[in-house]
């Protein structure tokens, strides 16, 4: 990655990436470069960073289904603020985190939704899986106390 790198943007990156992979059949695969990824830390922090990743794991694919929305958003930030945190520490790591949520998302087919909004100040953006009634029409407010 030339020049300076958004270690959060590359978290935030890893952490979708990893989050989505978790219950997949191919999870062992992707668990497999995690573990290179964090023994650029030395084995004993890279036994306490896959613990947590393992822990999230099981959180996950332990939640009924109808809580897997609400778990995945919060595992992300989870995951984030870990990754955020190794990188800190090891910033040549973010090469290879990047690499590796690349290749995740190209192993995917590229099947995961893409979306990009510019210039929409004051509106909103929908983005649905399914269809939706706007029967009762959509009524936008815009935040409290502004921006």
């Amino acid at each position: 990655m030339g020049g300076a790198v958004d270690i959060m943007q590359v978290a935030g990156m890893g952490a979708a990436a990893l989050v989505t992979e978790m219950v997949k059949s191919t999870w062992e695969s992707a668990r497999d470069a995690v573990t290179r990824f964090f023994r650029r830390g030395g084995e004993e922090t890279a036994g306490q960073e896959l613990r947590l990743i393992d822990a999230a794991r099981l959180q996950l694919i332990e939640s009924a289904e109808s809580e897997r929305g609400p778990v995945e958003e919060r595992l992300r930030g989870e995951l984030m603020i870990q990754l955020a945190a190794f990188l800190q520490k090891h910033p040549d790591a973010a090469t290879e985190l990047q690499e590796l949520a690349d290749r995740i998302q190209q192993a995917d087919g590229g099947s995961g939704a893409r979306m990009s909004a510019h210039h929409n100040t004051n509106s909103q953006v929908v983005i649905s899986g399914g269809p939706i009634n706007a029967a009762g029409g959509f009524h936008y407010r815009a935040p409290e106390g502004g921006r």
